[in-house]
């Protein structure tokens, strides 16, 4: 069965923005984006929140674009070749390739996702992800803690959701932002 992974770049104190809905303060630098790339090339579905979603789709547009640094036409090639599901009751339709909608979050859709896939999946969006947490779905949490303290916005990880987690792995950059990896060992019911 397919492992369901949450990956963010948060801030110190634990935002994937900040209270105005920022977050330039996380765009990553070659050597934290390549360090995404790697891990991102083991996934075959994305789940996406809607916001998320409107974000990303840039990708479609960067791929095959020779006149980008490397790491971005690496991630824009990853980007295009896997199936992405956005969670949305708005979007009429997608606008890239390999995309389609779930107008609502279904467990049982993610485990019946999770069973019948041979790639992992990566969960996205904040709000998507608690969610998914709170479903016991997901059994990694990547993050890639930024050195800034926003003081308020979105959180990475949801107020009201707890369980407990090993330290799988850890990696600090040259730029301060290190990397967390986690497996969920007591996902909740």
């Amino acid at each position: 069965m397919a492992k369901l992974i949450y990956t963010a770049i948060t801030s110190l104190d634990g935002y994937i923005e900040d209270s105005q809905g920022n977050f330039d303060w996380s765009m990553p630098d070659d050597e934290v984006h390549s360090c995404i790339n790697n891990l991102e090339r083991g996934i075959g579905t994305y789940l996406l929140g809607r916001k998320l979603y409107d974000v990303m789709k840039v990708w479609d547009e960067l791929y095959d674009q020779p006149d980008h640094a490397h790491v971005v036409r690496e991630y824009a090639t990853i980007w295009h070749a896997v199936d992405k599901v956005v969670f949305s009751r708005s979007l009429e339709r997608p606008s890239t390739s390999k995309t389609r909608i779930e107008r609502t979050f279904d467990p049982d859709v993610i485990r019946k996702l999770k069973a019948e896939s041979r790639e992992d999946l990566s969960i996205g969006g904040a709000n998507l992800a608690a969610q998914a947490l709170k479903a016991g779905l997901v059994e990694e949490i990547n993050l890639f803690v930024s050195p800034i303290i926003v003081g308020g916005g979105k959180r990475a990880l949801p107020d009201d959701f707890s369980t407990t987690l090993e330290l799988a792995g850890e990696r600090h950059f040259d730029n301060g932002v290190v990397y967390l990896r986690y497996v969920v060992k007591n996902p909740a019911p």
